[in-house]
């Protein structure tokens, strides 16, 4: 029984040394920019935990991130949209944080709220000027993403309906968006709740505060899932490993502390 102990505890050695020898190698993500701030806190810590782990992180849109993971061109695909049924043919969708997409003025307007159905107004230019809306009367400057962003897939499907938007500017990134109205008089812009800053004002829609109590709720209308997407079926180590990172205490607590609501 002595050599059945020995026996043992040699294979138990083995196993948590073949443990840490496991987690080595490179994840590659690629994807949404609304997830940045997410993305790159647990990231940091999850190679922290894993010295022998490099995550190499690109940020081309959830668009892209999608297509590459479903082409297994890189392991994570970030997307801040549900996955199309098309997509979810090929791909499990790991939801790892929600978030609200705010919509963000400049500073001097004095609005404060907003209906979805204005809103939906004011994206399809029905309504051009604040004035319409009880603000100044100041045109106003309609900004949005590019075609393929998640937020502004987003953004559409919950606010627009079957109307068509106009947009001034299509911009390529969630960082541009709000510089753009920061420093844009009369514009009107949409981006992830995680990124917000007080360089913007953010309108109340419907009465509803922008706020991750309000998304986590539900009660703020203008929300999406945060996805981390991987092939179905893969056996990935890394992949996997990094998953039970994101969704556990630690993982959902970064993502918290940048600004997304955690899931768990």
């Amino acid at each position: 029984s002595a050599a059945g102990t020995s026996a043992s505890e040699a294979s138990s050695a083995e196993a948590s040394s073949a443990a840490t020898e496991e987690l080595s190698g490179t994840l590659s993500m690629n994807g949404s920019t609304s997830m940045e701030k997410v993305i790159k806190a647990v990231n940091g810590a999850f190679m922290e935990k894993n010295k022998g782990v490099t995550v190499n992180l690109n940020l081309t849109g959830s668009g892209t991130g999608i297509q590459e993971a479903s082409e297994g061109k890189c392991d994570i695909g970030n997307s801040s949209r549900k996955l199309k049924d098309e997509e979810a043919e090929k791909l499990d969708a790991t939801v790892v944080g929600l978030d609200g997409i705010a919509l963000v003025v400049n500073p001097a307007n004095k609005l404060e709220d907003i209906t979805l159905e204005d809103l939906a107004k004011v994206y399809s230019g029905e309504i051009t000027n604040w004035k319409e809306l009880g603000g100044d009367d100041k045109s106003i400057v309609v900004i949005g993403r590019e075609d393929g962003s998640g937020t502004r897939d987003g953004f559409e499907s919950i606010v627009m309906g079957d109307k068509e938007p106009k947009y001034a500017q299509e911009l390529e990134s969630t960082g541009s968006v709000i510089n753009a109205v920061a420093t844009t008089d009369g514009a009107i812009g949409y981006a992830s709740l995680a990124n917000v800053d007080e360089t913007v004002k953010a309108l109340k829609i419907g009465g509803v505060e922008a706020t991750e109590e309000n998304v986590k709720s539900g009660a703020y209308e203008v929300q999406r899932p945060f996805i981390c997407a991987t092939l179905k079926g893969s056996d990935n180590k890394l992949v996997k490993a990094y998953l039970d990172f994101i969704l556990s205490e630690e993982g959902q607590a970064l993502v918290l502390a940048q600004g997304a609501v955690p899931v768990k």
